[in-house]
């Protein structure tokens, strides 16, 4: 299999993980597309629980919880991920009521119907968009809202190369309007659903990679397994760059019925 057909999932965890440690968000977005989303919410209070799963280093959730009121209990399966996390918690003066937590996403440490908000921006595909829409309902309260970005496709059909590589890399890729019917066959009713700004791609996730990607190279000098991973991501910058007219991250936010 050539590098370019690689998945991201196929390279070693501890490298991916201490790779995206150094930047401060690990997938397309920005606070902006994280205020907006929040926007569409709402019935929230103090007394609300929220969760963020996939919840990275915490780019988002810390500008989420300056958005809407109520605790958030952050979770992502890295334990390095988290103890930056909690640090960021701790230096925006949100650790009252914002804490991460080492855990898996499809066994989330939560009652059924405790939550009144799931979060969770360019995660969702680790378990899969439709399965996480179903597995995470039974959380939700009655009414409860659930915001999610995901890898989508913007047309019906598209140059086989930029096809094949996200079938590859996630085979649960899809157009906007399946996207949304399987939402609607998850038992929400959709709420919201809008196409993140290409600036979130470029400005706030290419490009503070390109002095994480010299660091890194630098550290690992010779190791084929940690050069490969950079060779992956930039080639994944090249392709969003030729073809970004064809894909991209979009936000689906759901009420629970």
């Amino acid at each position: 299999m050539s590098n370019q057909n690689n998945s991201i999932h196929e390279f070693e965890f501890k490298l991916i993980c201490e790779y995206f440690s150094q930047v401060e968000r690990q997938g397309p977005g920005s606070p902006e597309v994280t205020k907006l989303a929040a926007s569409f919410i709402d019935n929230l209070n103090p007394k609300s629980k929220i969760a963020d799963i996939g919840c990275g280093t915490g780019g988002q959730t810390m500008v989420l919880a300056q958005s809407l009121p109520g605790d958030i209990t952050a979770i992502d399966l890295f334990p390095e991920f988290i103890e930056l996390f909690n640090k960021n918690a701790i230096r925006n003066k949100l650790d009252h009521r914002v804490k991460g937590i080492t855990g898996s996403m499809d066994n989330l440490p939560f009652e059924e119907e405790e939550l009144d908000l799931i979060w969770s921006e360019g995660a969702i595909y680790n378990i899969g968009f439709e399965k996480g829409l179903n597995d995470w309902r039974k959380y939700l309260k009655k009414g409860g809202y659930i915001a999610v970005s995901e890898a989508s496709w913007f047309t019906p059909e598209r140059p086989d190369e930029i096809d094949r590589f996200w079938v590859n890399a996630y085979s649960q890729i899809d157009t906007i309007p399946n996207k949304v019917s399987q939402m609607q066959g998850a038992g929400y009713v959709p709420v919201a659903t809008f196409i993140i700004p290409e600036n979130c791609w470029t400005e706030h996730f290419f490009i503070p990679q390109i002095e994480a990607q010299k660091s890194f190279l630098a550290k690992y000098s010779g190791n084929k397994v940690a050069e490969n991973l950079i060779h992956y991501l930039k080639i994944e910058a090249e392709l969003y760059d030729k073809y970004k007219d064809y894909y991209g991250y979009v936000f689906y936010i759901g009420k629970r019925i």
